[in-house]
């Protein structure tokens, strides 16, 4: 099988190789499968790791977060109800967050569709007409 190292994966992936370490080293990842050489041999199983910290990272979950869900997922099956639960919690957080970027993407379309309609009050809103 072809090595596929740290550079690989970082251009790859689009994923500094510094973050790719710091991820491994405080827990966001599982530790990335060596090679006799020593140095990180990425698998498959460790690139799908790797993109699911970076999805979640982008997404606004936070590096404690994944450590704990790292930590529990590697105590195995018995904790298949606290990561669930640990994922829903994550999934209301990321809605919450969604719904309040929603809600100005509303107001400033309107003020968008509507501007210079509102004279000298630029706060003026729909509701007060």
């Amino acid at each position: 099988m072809i090595l596929m190292n740290i550079k690989d994966v970082s251009t790859k992936l689009d994923i500094p190789a510094d973050t790719l370490r710091y991820w491994e080293r405080v827990g966001v990842i599982p530790p990335v499968t060596r090679a006799t050489s020593g140095y990180r041999d990425y698998q498959p199983a460790d690139l799908d790791w790797c993109n699911f910290a970076k999805c979640m990272r982008e997404a606004g979950v936070s590096i404690e977060a994944l450590i704990e869900y790292i930590d529990l997922y590697q105590q195995g099956d018995s904790t298949t109800d606290t990561r669930k639960t640990l994922l829903e919690d994550q999934l209301a957080t990321i809605q919450a967050k969604r719904d309040a970027v929603q809600a100005t993407y509303d107001k400033l379309a309107y003020k968008i569709a509507h501007y210079g309609q509102h004279g000298l009050n630029p706060f003026a809103h729909k509701e007060e007409k």
